[in-house]
């Protein structure tokens, strides 16, 4: 059995863009959307997991913005679990598909870049020219976001699911 992948995540932009990797990967990811609740436990892990068939692979992904108070803190209290943070949020992860970015950034200022290299990007939605910019530059975004330094403001770990998916394919 392949290795399931779940994927907490916390928008509508993550929830989409988790599941264009699961259907660009064709890989059991599931995607457990926590709207409006930043707030995540080991415990809703758990309780999520029960409704799924496990294997000793499996992987548990936490997809959050940074810029929320507090989240990377509580986010790394739950243990076995992959950061994919971004900082200040997910449209960096984005941008980084288009340009470099190593300045600070907010996030509407993240947003507003992305839309000007995408024609009017809009948050919860991947046009198919996105994904195609996702799909073919994703190697130059995982090398922009690798030379970030890890939770400070720009970065990403997004890249790291797509190095494992990449492995599992």
């Amino acid at each position: 059995m392949k290795p399931n992948f779940f994927v907490f995540c916390e928008g509508e932009t993550e929830i989409t863009y988790v599941k264009f990797l699961r259907s660009l990967y064709r890989v059991p990811i599931q995607v457990i959307p926590r709207k409006g609740k930043s707030n995540i436990t080991q415990s809703d892990i758990e309780n999520t997991k029960k409704d799924y068939v496990l294997t000793s692979q499996d992987k548990v992904f936490l997809m959050f913005d940074l810029d929320v108070e507090g989240m990377l803190e509580n986010l790394k209290k739950i243990p076995d679990a992959e950061l994919l943070v971004s900082n200040p949020c997910v449209e960096l992860w984005f941008l980084l598909h288009f340009r470099e970015q190593t300045t600070s950034i907010t996030s509407k200022q993240s947003t507003m870049k992305l839309q000007a290299c995408s024609n009017g990007y809009k948050k919860g939605s991947l046009s198919e020219e996105e994904k195609m910019v996702l799909s073919s530059n994703k190697e130059l975004a995982i090398q922009r976001a690798k030379s970030l330094t890890e939770y400070n403001n720009p970065s990403t770990t997004v890249y790291k699911l797509l190095e494992m998916l990449k492995d599992k394919v």
